[in-house]
């Protein structure tokens, strides 16, 4: 019984590490940025200098997450959707990829212990501040929408320091735990080098 109960918090602790995210009170003109950033109906799509790029990196991410996300179409568009958004928010998307894997193990509807949800583990204080009434934060894009324009916001103001971002983004600001975290899943699993064959 021990075993099992030891095994269960484990897991528990695995899926979903948002921290305590705190409710802070915006600026308008920020406030009214992020509504923005949330508003915008773009389609998700990669984001590269050629069609050759896109695809090469999309396989070389699919096999990575295959294990974790077996369905081959939900997992490419998963893929494609962290690529769009992290990229039109100025994020690294494997930086994204590493985050995700550390707030909720790539699981759409792990919810933590404090109320996050998703797999970027939105706060849903945030959709009372910059969204509406009728946004899900269990939706796909919606969520990685979210979490991205909050990482930007944070590393906004933190002056472009990534490592205080991500404990703001996890309520942790000031203990290292959890940006070394997130910076080592993105070192170990999702760090991608361009093939030079394609001349990235």
């Amino acid at each position: 019984m021990k075993y099992w109960l030891t095994i269960l918090l484990l897991l528990t602790s695995l899926t979903a590490q948002a921290g305590n995210q705190r409710e802070e009170p915006l600026s308008n003109s920020v406030k009214a940025q992020m509504q923005k950033s949330i508003s915008d109906s773009a389609a998700p799509r990669l984001v590269f200098a050629t069609e050759s790029e896109g695809l090469h990196w999309l396989n070389e991410m699919s096999k990575r997450l295959q294990k974790r996300m077996p369905d081959k179409q939900m997992r490419e568009d998963f893929l494609r959707t962290v690529h769009y958004e992290a990229s039109r928010a100025g994020l690294d998307p494997q930086m994204v990829l590493g985050l995700i894997q550390v707030e909720s193990g790539f699981k759409k509807y792990a919810v933590s212990s404090v109320g996050a949800r998703g797999f970027m583990q939105v706060m849903p204080f945030w959709v009372r501040t910059i969204g509406t009434p009728d946004h899900n934060l269990f939706h796909l894009r919606l969520n990685l929408r979210y979490g991205c324009t909050i990482l930007r916001h944070y590393i906004d103001i933190e002056k472009g320091d990534l490592y205080r971002a991500l404990g703001r983004y996890n309520g942790s600001l000031g203990k290292p735990q959890y940006p070394n975290l997130v910076l080592g899943a993105w070192r170990k699993h999702w760090n991608y080098e361009p093939s030079p064959t394609l001349g990235i």
